[in-house]
Parts: C-alpha cells; structure tokens; sequence
C-alpha cells in the first residue's frame, strides 16, 4: 500500500497530537517495510524531520495552520477534491483533526477528543467554531475512524451522530524509553540540568485550564497545612492558552515558593524526569487517552490521577483515582502516597503491569489492520 500520513502535529511540536503522528508512524516504518510511505505536514518554510522520520519522504503545503484550514473548508464547499496537494497514494491517514476532501485516496481519520464540545470555556473561540463546523464533515466523509479510547469512541458517536461500527478503538502506546531507570548518572544529569530536588510531587503536561492545575494547588495547599515537610511541587510543560488564571492561584495561596515551574523538558531527559518523581498527579478534567499518566506508570513511579473521560481506561487499578475536582480527595491520595512506602511499591509494581500491554508497535499492527480494510471495500 502507498499510506501518507499527516505529520503536521509531530511538524509543529502539538503535544499529544504530535507525538501521536510522529510515534505511529515509526512504528509503521517497522513492523511493516513493506508499504511505501510518506508524510504531508503545512508550513510556510521547510521543516526537516528528525530520528526515525528523517529519510520519510515528505509533501510540504506551503500555508500557515490557519490559512490551509480556510482552504480544507473552502473545499468541502466548493465540492473541490484536493489530491493534487497529496502526494500519490491508496490511503491518506488524517491525524491532525483534519481531512482534505479526497477523490482518489481512501482516507482514514483519527479523532482523539472532543473536548471543545465538553468544555468550550477552555477552547479558543476560533478553535471550537471550526472544530465545530468541520468534524462531522471530516468524520462522515472519512472511509475509516481511529478513535484512541473507548470513551472518544463514544463521545463521537454520540455527539457527531456517527455509527460507533464505523469507530475502531486503538491505544496510543509508550516508547521504549519510559522504563525504570537505574543508571544513577543520567538520574542526576537530568536532575542537575533542571535543578531538581532530591524529593518532589510531579505533574507534567501543557499548562492549560482542562488540566485542572488549580485544584492540584488547592490540595497542595491544603496537604502543607497538615505538614510543612511535604516535598516540593514541580510543574513541568509548556503553557497552552488561558493559563493566567492557573499561575495566580499559585500566588494567591501562598504556596508560590514551593511550587517550581520547569517550562520545558527536552524530549530524551522526560523519562528520568518521571523516574526521579516522588508521585505523578495528572487531575485533568477530560483526555481523549491520557499519554503522561501512562508514561509515568511505564517508569514505575506511582501515579494519582483523575477518573475522568478515558483516564480510567488508560490507568485501571494502577493508580490512585478521584474525582477532578474533589481538592480533600486529591489531599488525602497525597498523603497516603508520600507516606506509605508498602503502597508505593504496590503502584510500582502495578503500574509496570499496566503499561506493559501499550506499544506503538501494537498499534500500528491494528492501524494496518484499518487500512487493509479500507482498501478491500
């Protein structure tokens, strides 16, 4: 088979989104050799690949995200295809949110959330709008849906009035590289690179309101109250958008001297990161799957993390589940966790057992599968 994928997110670096383009579709270029692929990503100057991409071949759109958007939707109502823009191929894999009206190719979309839908407060307005007006379109026209959890699956049959039979479930997995780590040298680097204390409670992702950060600080707060020896919260990631908020809640309760921000974490240093942490807290209000709560589990480290939307899926019984904004919950996992040295070997021991199942590897053999479906109709 001739397979493009849409690379666009690994291109641009768009967190979840991106990882999930950039990891398949190595794990494509390994367990099948055999097929011919090739990546399209948008782009106003040439953006080389890296690592396992570096020799993909490659289609640049020479548009910005917002002027290649307007053109995908001008398309679809203009009843332009626009396989010209493609490089010549059986299927088109959509990764990225977005499906350009095809005649040629078979096309296969994945949907990771819908979250502009379950929290439109925390979505830019131009965002939830196009989101809005273009996803069924791009679900309905796709000859194929990946959806990366259960709870995706079934937010976009409800919500997008899709047929949950036309929906595949497919993990996203864990590289090889988040693992328990006992090389006390590359532990400290990486401490040192980042000015790490010895001991610290975790939390990493993008800085955004559907994170939930305020109510980790919230319990942070209330945790240092009970025991002012609690070790330090370090907050690594990116900001997002509408963030303000979750940084002033730092200051407003006083806890902003024990709260150390970490803005970026290179790509090969996140595992030791996970490694070196105390606990994980993931409190997010709604993930379409869920990557860093399972990437921790994947180091062993002892993960707390919320029970919304696919979390659950993602984590089982191998965390510590509550409900995102119950702060006493949140509270008192902390404590037990920090405290109870038996429990943490339980997560430990549990958590390596749960992310076991989760390869890259795994799912591209089940993409594969997706596509050689589409292709037999």
């Amino acid at each position: 088979m001739r397979i493009t994928l849409d690379l666009s997110p690994y291109v641009h670096q768009h967190a979840g989104l991106g990882r999930y383009a950039g990891e398949l579709t190595a794990a494509l270029l390994r367990v099948a050799p055999q097929n011919e692929y090739s990546g399209l990503y948008h782009a106003r100057r040439a953006m080389p690949l890296d690592g396992e991409l570096k020799n993909l071949r490659v289609t640049r759109v020479p548009l910005g995200a917002k002027p290649w958007r307007l053109s995908v939707l001008l398309a679809y109502y203009a009843r332009w295809n626009m396989d010209a823009r493609l490089p010549p191929c059986d299927i088109f894999h959509a990764t990225d949110h977005l499906l350009p009206p095809l005649k040629r190719a078979r096309s296969v979309f994945t949907i990771h959330d819908l979250i502009f839908q379950f929290f439109p407060e925390y979505h830019l307005p131009l965002n939830r709008w196009y989101l809005g007006l273009t996803l069924p379109k791009f679900m309905q026209r796709a000859d194929a849906i990946i959806a990366v959890s259960e709870c995706t699956r079934r937010d976009a049959s409800q919500r997008m009035n899709i047929p949950a039979e036309k929906i595949r479930v497919i993990y996203e997995g864990v590289h090889p590289s988040f693992r328990p780590i006992a090389d006390r040298a590359t532990l400290e680097r990486v401490r040192a690179t980042y000015r790490l204390p010895a001991h610290f409670i975790l939390f990493f992702s993008t800085i955004e309101p559907r994170k939930n950060l305020i109510t980790l600080f919230d319990a942070y707060a209330a945790l240092l109250k009970q025991n002012a020896d609690v070790p330090p919260l370090v907050v690594a990631g990116r900001k997002g958008w509408l963030y303000q908020e979750t940084l002033q809640r730092a200051q407003t309760l006083g806890i902003g001297a024990r709260v150390q921000w970490a803005d970026w974490i290179a790509g090969d240093d996140v595992p030791a990161l996970l490694n070196l942490a105390d606990v994980f807290v993931y409190p997010s209000l709604y993930e379409g799957f869920g990557l860093p709560p399972l990437e921790a589990l994947a180091c062993g480290t002892p993960v707390i993390c919320s029970n919304a939307s696919s979390l659950p899926e993602v984590v089982g019984d191998a965390g510590i589940l509550f409900e995102p904004r119950d702060t006493a919950a949140l509270t008192r996992a902390l404590a037990r966790v920090l405290t109870d040295d038996a429990l943490r070997q339980t997560l430990r021991a549990k958590g390596l057992r749960q992310a076991a199942p989760f390869t890259w590897e795994r799912a591209a053999r089940e993409t594969l599968a997706v596509y050689d479906a589409v292709m037999r109709k």
